[in-house]
């Protein structure tokens, strides 16, 4: 038999598999002392009943077990779910069995008797583990369906007969959404020709006939501050939201939900709605690098759709038609850079080579050199160069301060810098917003944000004579923000390793 014990949230429960009850219960008062959610298992069978709860993240394993070897529950939990970090139990006389765990995939050991914070940094670490690893998995999942939905939905506009294309279009949109944040409802809507109203246009989930007849008014509401701020708006309880306060979940049953801006050539244009997915992290701010993904994506074909098309012919009726298809031709490039980075993230695991393939995607695409990616230091005074992507021309520097340049603006307000000459800008510093070689050129300086807050930039420096694309730097902030995540999890879980040997050391010490 096997029992759960909360004490506070923890993302990833820990399975607690020891035969002996005083150990076991042990362990259990240590680890939610540290904050950490439990299950208790005596034996091997119901030691694999448990870890088939997707709440379980990790498991301590005791090696002896009454009616199971400890090998066999490991290499059982392995094959049932590999992702799961598994810490083994041993006495001083189970060496050569702890030898075998590791090389069947234990990521750790304990000796008994336990030490308390020896313990905790363990289990803390392979949480640490847990996480960072299904986050990878998840963001990877996310870009490969991402790029998939827009290939299938291509295809199905392209083999779509005249009459049928707009609404093949719209519900392909929601369709596709559908699939890449695993939500059973959203809903497609676009606004009026003076983008006064949005009104919805597609939905999945959702009964079209039921919401069609409550447009709702730009700047209220949800939908339509989602619209004028032109931000992804992520909510993960509508009612205890202070921007939403007293309002309910509408038309949909859950709480969460998330907005995404649907902008073309610049233009506001509607919005998408998505709401109970599968996934609790899909629609949390941690991904809404992926939802502005997924939007830019969606405004390159929306801007084939005839209501749009009358949008944005109402909003440029000054634009001169060079102009127009000058963007046209931008916006092009950018959807398929964006491509090219989601690729490149979804090709590798290991974040810092993750990194080094997306910078030098990028320095590809946009002929560019060097590409290089900063983290601020703990004290957030330098940024400190973590990959690049030098095209043999020119290396940029190996830090900068974070308080000085156009650099130190895109840190302290979080706006992007793209700037054709940027040494005329009054902000410039030639010792910072330039390459090594001191030389100034086009220059995009990216903020990269985790939970709204500023832990980077991307630096692309362009040949002569580019344009240095705003909207391009918007594309690189969503793809970058998103990978730079995992490789600060991924750090995180280094230092934890290196505390445990520090507890280790001392303990034995």
């Amino acid at each position: 038999m096997f029992q759960t014990n909360a004490h506070e949230r923890s993302h990833g429960h820990v399975l607690i598999v020891d035969d002996e009850r005083f150990f076991r219960e042990a362990i259990d008062e240590i680890l939610r002392d540290g904050g950490f959610e439990t299950i208790l298992a005596e034996d091997g069978a119901s030691a694999l009943a448990a870890a088939t709860d997707p709440s379980v993240g990790v498991v301590v394993l005791d090696v002896r077990l009454p009616d199971m070897d400890g090998i066999q529950v490991l290499a059982s939990i392995r094959e049932m779910r590999p992702e799961l970090s598994i810490i083994m139990l041993s006495s001083s006389t189970d060496q050569e069995i702890v030898l075998e765990a590791l090389r069947l995939g234990a990521c750790d050991y304990l000796a008994k008797p336990l030490h308390d914070e020896e313990l905790t940094l363990a289990v803390g670490r392979a949480v640490d583990g847990f996480e960072a690893n299904a986050g990878r998995r998840r963001l990877r999942d996310r870009i490969d369906r991402l790029v998939s939905g827009m290939d299938r939905l291509s295809q199905l506009v392209r083999l779509a007969s005249p009459e049928e294309r707009v609404d093949v279009l719209r519900q392909g949109i929601v369709d596709a959404a559908s699939v890449v944040l695993e939500t059973s409802r959203v809903s497609l809507m676009l606004a009026d020709a003076n983008r006064e109203w949005l009104s919805v246009v597609a939905t999945r989930g959702v009964d079209v006939q039921s919401v069609t007849l409550s447009a709702r008014k730009v700047g209220e509401g949800p939908a339509g501050i989602c619209f004028e701020q032109g931000q992804v708006l992520c909510v993960s309880e509508v009612e205890a939201d202070p921007r939403f306060s007293g309002r309910g979940a509408g038309i949909y049953e859950d709480s969460a939900f998330a907005i995404v801006p649907l902008i073309c050539l610049g233009i506001p244009v509607g919005i998408l709605c998505m709401t109970e997915s599968e996934d609790a992290e899909a629609l949390s701010e941690d991904e809404s690098n992926v939802l502005r993904l997924l939007g830019m994506q969606i405004s390159e074909f929306l801007a084939a759709d005839p209501e749009v098309d009358r949008l944005l012919q109402a909003a440029s009726a000054m634009t001169a038609e060079g102009v127009v298809l000058a963007e046209v031709a931008m916006l092009e490039g950018d959807a398929e850079l964006a491509r090219v980075v989601c690729e490149a993230v979804a090709a590798e695991v290991e974040p810092d080579r993750v990194l080094r393939m997306a910078t030098t995607a990028v320095a590809a695409q946009l002929s560019a050199a060097p590409v290089s990616l900063y983290l601020l230091n703990s004290e957030r005074t330098l940024l400190e160069m973590l990959a690049e992507a030098d095209g043999g021309i020119a290396n940029d520097r190996n830090d900068v301060p974070a308080d000085r340049g156009l650099v130190g603006s895109v840190v302290a307000t979080g706006q992007l810098v793209a700037a054709e000459d940027p040494a005329r800008d009054a902000r410039f510093d030639v010792a910072v917003d330039t390459p090594s070689d001191g030389m100034a050129r086009p220059y995009l300086c990216i903020p990269l944000k985790l939970r709204g807050k500023v832990v980077g930039v991307l630096r692309v420096f362009l040949q002569e004579g580019q344009s240095a694309s705003a909207r391009t730097a918007e594309v690189l902030a969503a793809a970058f923000s998103a990978a730079v995540r995992n490789v600060l999890l991924y750090r995180s879980l280094l230092q934890s390793i290196e505390e445990v040997a520090t507890a280790r050391r001392q303990a034995r010490g």
